[in-house]
């Protein structure tokens, strides 16, 4: 895959050296971090859609179509409700930093441990769990990071070598980064504590010098170099690490090879088909792509996100949602995409996202078209459905797929 960066400083960030602090690794050989329940999602479709091209700007993304933006603000203001009975919960990954239980997002959509701090605000604190650097907390002098989007949103600090735990395995001396300003878009989302992220540590955005990642730090003392991710529709999911569980997949592992040149865990899709059976269409490659589990949305190439709705019964591009919408009766096919020579299905109920609205006519689907992003995205609504290995163990990058 092949990305352009937004910006000369962000490209002279992915030029730096990286480094770690020395950190002893005390633990198992492999481990388990199941998600737990924490607090209540509003489903909204349009909001997904904006954290993703904002999460994606540092790479090319463009500046997100204006009903998009203009959706999510709808949705703010109150205009533009989620139905109460569509809420789900928020899954998310208990880990101590520095002698307090944070809930964080694993994200393999990027390579940041940062996490709300004491160095914040008392406003901006309210509703978290916080980091204190800890008596034993080395501050990295010079050291600061910010992760900034498109729409001027974000967050930014500074950094401690600090001990972090992790399903019971430790890094005593990870680089933490603590946040001294973030921004409402943050505070707003009081379930999360704050992002462990699981892509390459080449991304990171710590300067003048950048950080390892958690499983970077790890991967070394693991019984095998990689981890899995086992996300589930409605329910908690497990990511394990250093170990592949057989029972949690049916079928066989499918292995591609990884681009790992801009940071992300990049590979290629081939051809998909939409239904089964004698319904099943089916048309050119998907092409580049990439795994993120920070994402929720399933992002397509624009033909193929169309071919997949002229299947469901009403669809089309609704301006004020900014996305696909249907009606909420509508039928959804399944979506199936060939990886590394296996056919891998997506359920159609999982594509239905969530009703737009407290009138539960009209539904947002969990498929759009990746316009403007720049690449493919396999976000959530692709993952729920799949077993996923995050290899590093054979030398050169590799990602395992099989259906749950």
């Amino acid at each position: 895959m092949h990305f352009i960066y937004a910006s000369t400083a962000l490209l002279a960030s992915a030029t730096l050296s990286i480094a770690a602090p020395a950190a002893d690794v005390v633990g198992r050989k492999t481990f388990q971090v199941a998600q737990v329940a924490h607090g209540t999602v509003r489903k909204n479709g349009p909001i997904q859609m904006l954290k993703t091209y904002e999460k994606y700007a540092k790479v090319g993304a463009q500046a997100p179509p204006s009903v998009v933006s203009a959706a999510r603000a709808a949705s703010q203001s109150g205009s533009v409700a989620a139905n109460p009975e569509e809420n789900d919960q928020a899954y998310l990954c208990p880990v101590n930093v520095g002698g307090t239980t944070l809930n964080l997002d694993f994200d393999t959509g990027s390579a940041d441990l940062w996490v709300f701090s004491s160095l914040m605000t008392k406003s901006e604190q309210a509703g978290h769990s916080i980091y204190k650097p800890s008596s034993s907390a080395k501050e990295l002098q010079g050291a600061s990071w910010n992760i900034s989007y498109g729409d001027g949103s974000g967050a930014s600090g500074t950094v401690y070598a600090d001990k972090v735990v992790v399903g019971g395995v430790t890094a005593t001396s990870q680089a933490v980064e603590a946040a001294t300003s973030v921004s409402a878009q943050f505070t707003q989302d009081q379930d999360n504590d704050g992002l462990l992220g699981l892509a390459f540590s080449s991304i990171n955005t710590v300067q003048p010098e950048q950080q390892t990642t958690f499983f970077d730090t790890v991967k070394s003392s693991l019984a095998k170099k990689l981890f899995t991710v086992d996300l589930k529709a409605g329910e908690a999911g497990t990511y394990d690490f250093g170990y592949i569980d057989s029972s949690k997949y049916t079928g066989s592992l499918v292995y591609v090879p990884v681009d790992d040149s801009q940071g992300f865990w990049g590979f290629t899709a081939g051809g998909y088909s939409v239904g089964s059976g004698n319904s099943s269409t089916s048309s050119g490659n998907i092409g580049s792509a990439i795994a993120d589990t920070g994402t929720t949305l399933l992002y397509l190439p624009t033909s193929v996100a169309s071919a997949y709705y002229k299947k469901v019964s009403g669809a089309k591009i609704d301006n004020q949602q900014g996305g696909y919408v249907f009606p909420c009766s509508s039928k959804t096919p399944d979506f199936n995409v060939n990886i590394g020579g296996k056919t891998l299905t997506v359920p159609g109920k999982y594509i239905n996202y969530a009703p737009v609205d407290q009138s539960g006519q009209q539904c947002f689907g969990g498929i759009q078209p990746n316009t403007g992003i720049g690449f493919t995205i396999f976000g959530d609504i692709f993952l729920k459905a799949m077993f996923v290995v995050f290899d590093e163990s054979t030398g050169s990058p590799r990602l395992g797929f099989a259906e749950q």
